[in-house]
């Protein structure tokens, strides 16, 4: 068994998911902080920088074109390769157009350029994310997935800090023309790629396409209770997280003191949870991963309640904070992998674009409130509220079973169909002379 995990570990599939994920990560910080930077230096107004905000839309509403990148092929690399080629290629274009323009003096242009990177990484992201789900097994599926989070936040450090480190020393318009080429590391990783397609039938309309992601998902037993799970697993974990920072603050902490313990203690938890999560997926399976990782992470919310009760301590912010992030990966990794294996294969761009939009609801909206219900609680019982938050998503997977039962009569009976289809389609058609 030990020998197996680490052929899964060290395997070709992993390597390639690891890169795609740094790939995936990169163009993110371009249009983020990294160009709030670039602008604030060329002294641009506040208020445009803040607008700016705007081009990220594309990642919130990506479902919207995903069926188009399921039912076409491009007529290179296959379905999933080639869109992705695409995609890096016109990344690499637009990334490349800021060496051209100053944002003090062309704001507008920088907008569009700025929107057309967003719009072509979120492309990227749906036809990757694709891609990885149908190149790993399920069993690999959450150790795939801490794979592509940890490319992910290597992507962000090179758009980001390394960026700024760069911005430092050579004008900012020779920055976004390396960033644009640091975008060779997704291009090179496609052309190396295996490629899985030969094994999935596309969409055989654009109306299949849009239509029948929503029908098949919807035809599995327990689909609503599914949803239901998806926006509660880490309802909890999310609401603390959204008040964790000022928090922090308020309870004496320096910025410093944050810094130092976020961007360190919690970069190297968080990567290290992702990576026990995903092997420990391989050897306990999804549904006691689930169980397992769901208590922790409400266990780490609890402990914040410590923290605000030992106040001004550092080892324990330490201690708390590490806890937290460690949690919050091997969380992430079961979570990811449940939602991949709720995926048809022929339809996974637009069925895990959905899904995975779902999953930000809770951060957007669930969270709003949360300053409110801080200052009504009181720190200590607010954190034990959010623990409490946790409960409703963890008793849904008392209907885990369930749902697989449902989801492997709805897998066969759908591959039973494809197969009848496909049968049909290869036989002469008979005319009513030969009747």
């Amino acid at each position: 068994m030990q020998g197996s995990i680490l052929k899964i570990i060290f395997s070709y599939r992993m390597l390639v998911t690891f890169f795609l994920g740094i790939s995936s990560g990169i163009p993110l910080l371009v249009t983020g902080s990294t160009l709030q930077a670039w602008m604030t230096d060329e002294k641009v107004n506040l208020a445009v920088i803040g607008m700016f905000s705007l081009v990220g839309l594309p990642y919130t509403v990506k479902f919207l074109w995903s069926p188009f990148l399921d039912r076409y092929i491009p007529p290179f690399l296959g379905r999933r390769r080639g869109w992705m080629l695409i995609c890096q290629i016109l990344l690499m274009i637009a990334i490349g157009a800021f060496y051209l323009v100053r944002p003090a003096e062309s704001p507008w242009i920088v907008a569009f350029l700025a929107a057309l990177v967003s719009f072509f990484s979120a492309s990227q992201d749906i036809v990757i994310d694709a891609y990885r789900w149908e190149l790993l097994r399920d069993e690999e599926l959450g150790l795939g997935a801490s794979f592509a989070s940890n490319g992910y936040r290597i992507g962000m450090l090179i758009s980001g800090a390394f960026a700024l480190f760069l911005a430092d020393r050579i004008s900012w318009n020779y920055v976004y023309l390396l960033l644009a080429a640091s975008l060779f590391i997704g291009i090179i990783t496609t052309f190396l790629g295996p490629n899985p397609d030969g094994q999935i039938i596309p969409p055989k309309s654009l109306r299949e396409a849009v239509i029948e992601p929503f029908a098949d998902y919807f035809r599995r037993r327990g689909a609503f209770e599914i949803l239901a799970f998806i926006l509660l697993y880490k309802v909890g974990d999310v609401m603390a997280a959204n008040m964790t920072t000022p928090f922090i603050l308020k309870i004496g902490f320096s910025k410093t003191d944050l810094a130092v313990v976020a961007k360190t203690f919690g970069i190297i938890a968080i990567i290290g949870g992702g990576l026990a999560g995903g092997i420990l997926l391989l050897r306990i399976g999804l549904l006691r991963a689930l169980w397992i990782f769901g208590i922790l992470q409400a266990g780490s919310t609890l402990a914040f309640s410590v923290l605000a009760s030992a106040g001004h301590n550092y080892y324990v912010l330490v201690a708390t904070v590490t806890f937290e992030n460690f949690t919050s990966g091997m969380g992430a990794s079961a979570f990811i992998a449940f939602m991949a294996s709720l995926c048809n294969k022929k339809f996974t761009a637009t069925q895990y674009a959905l899904l995975s939009s779902l999953m930000g609801i809770p951060r957007v909206i669930v969270a709003s409130p949360t300053g409110y219900l801080a200052e009504w609680f009181g720190w200590v019982h607010f954190f034990i509220f959010c623990t409490l938050a946790a409960i409703p998503g963890l008793v849904f997977l008392f209907r885990y079973k369930t749902w697989q039962e449902g989801s492997s009569a709805h897998m066969k009976a759908t591959f039973t169909q494809e197969n009848d289809r496909l049968s049909n389609e290869s036989q002469p058609a008979i005319h009513s002379k030969e009747i």
